[in-house]
């Protein structure tokens, strides 16, 4: 179903994937952003992964690592919200420990806990 970014008034960006993600529509997504970035921002990011997230679909080149590696130190912190059953995976998707920015997973009761986080 895709992936929709957002800035909120408070420049945190928002990020929410619906469905089975496309690597074509996350692509685009990442292409937005970039765009609509001031060229010294930093990004805060929440995701908000819906209730009817399927996962990644397959046969596609999820492995392209070109957009972390050129572009991720433009991303000041990460949180994502979601069901505890996609924790592990997103976490490791989203390149948790890899990178130079925080990454943290929040469930749908603790939403507040992740704005907070992220200021």
């Amino acid at each position: 179903m895709g992936a929709k970014f957002h800035r909120e008034t408070n420049g945190v960006w928002v990020l929410q994937i619906t469905g089975a993600l496309r690597k074509e529509e996350l692509d685009a997504v990442q292409a937005h952003w970039l765009k609509a970035m001031a060229p010294d921002d930093e990004g805060k990011i929440l995701v908000m992964v819906a209730e009817d997230f399927a996962g990644w679909v397959g046969g596609e080149v999820w492995g392209d690592m070109s957009f972390f590696t050129t572009h991720g130190n433009r991303v000041g912190k990460i949180a994502i919200v979601g069901d505890a059953k996609w924790q592990d995976r997103m976490l490791m998707f989203a390149g948790a420990g890899f990178r130079q920015a925080p990454v943290k997973y929040f469930t749908r009761k603790q939403l507040a806990a992740a704005r907070i986080w992220l200021e």
